[in-house]
């Protein structure tokens, strides 16, 4: 990924946290995707009393991308106020994979602390559309 690219995505993810509604938890993230054609789309998440229904600011960037007709991901960051990065949710590793199974994930916490891994390590085997398409 080009270095000015990568900064826009961690930029976005950054501001996007600003924006999080976190009434229950107080924990802010923000997440942006980087789609196949180099565009960036931003979320945050949204907590709700009924708290099954809160969404993460991963799953909320995808919708962003799928909104502005984007269906390939190629990176997602992800940022947060801890020490050490949080990882994203099942749920949401599940969802990024159905846009990008081996994409990158860079991680940013406090400080500017960065990991970065990929989505294939985090999520080895993503159950896909292909994962059963052959198999009927």
């Amino acid at each position: 990924m080009r270095p000015k690219l990568r900064t826009a995505l961690l930029d976005a993810a950054r501001a996007a946290r600003a924006s999080a509604y976190v009434e229950a938890s107080g924990f802010a993230v923000g997440a942006a995707v980087l789609g196949g054609d180099d565009s960036i789309h931003a979320g945050c998440n949204v907590e709700n009393a009924s708290y099954g229904l809160t969404i993460c600011a991963e799953r909320n960037a995808i919708g962003a991308a799928v909104l502005a007709g984007v269906r390939d991901v190629t990176a997602v960051a992800v940022y947060t106020d801890l020490e050490q990065p949080a990882r994203p949710c099942g749920a949401c590793r599940q969802v990024l994979a159905e846009f990008g199974p081996d994409m990158a994930v860079i991680l940013i916490g406090r400080g500017d602390t960065v990991v970065e891994t990929s989505l294939g390590e985090l999520l080895p085997e993503p159950f896909t559309f292909a994962s059963f398409r052959g198999n009927r």
